[in-house]
């Protein structure tokens, strides 16, 4: 057995491939008309959709879980991020962990939360 890809729940799906694109460099594997399989494993899912499997409500910010990028240029990304997009939410600025590493936390346009690192 293998994981295949780590889905999340997005409100509208247009604007979380672009904003996943154009940081992240992602593209379109498959569009199946509310549920985006994207690059590296990343499947967007329209919130209704999700709801309807659950029958419960979606809890933005839940910190819950994370999805980890890394990035060789900290400095280059975090420029790029505030200036597409400026309102992010931060949970941590950049900051340097005891080890060495670069780190930032921000939410996605739905509250999923999102952590590039350098690599270790």
């Amino acid at each position: 057995m293998k994981l295949r890809n780590i889905l999340i729940v997005v409100n509208n799906i247009e604007e979380s491939v672009k904003f996943y694109h154009e940081l992240f460099g992602l593209d379109v594997l498959l569009d199946q008309d509310g549920n985006v399989i994207m690059t590296e494993g990343l499947v967007l899912q329209d919130a209704e959709i999700w709801k309807g499997f659950l029958n419960q409500e979606i809890t933005p910010k839940s910190n819950s879980s994370e999805l980890y990028f890394e990035e060789s240029n900290m400095e280059a990304f975090i420029e790029k991020l505030e200036d597409l997009y400026p309102d992010v939410e931060y949970v941590n600025k950049l900051m340097t962990h005891s080890w060495g590493q670069k780190v930032v936390r921000f939410y996605d346009l739905d509250g999923n939360l999102i952590e590039v690192g350098t690599p270790v």
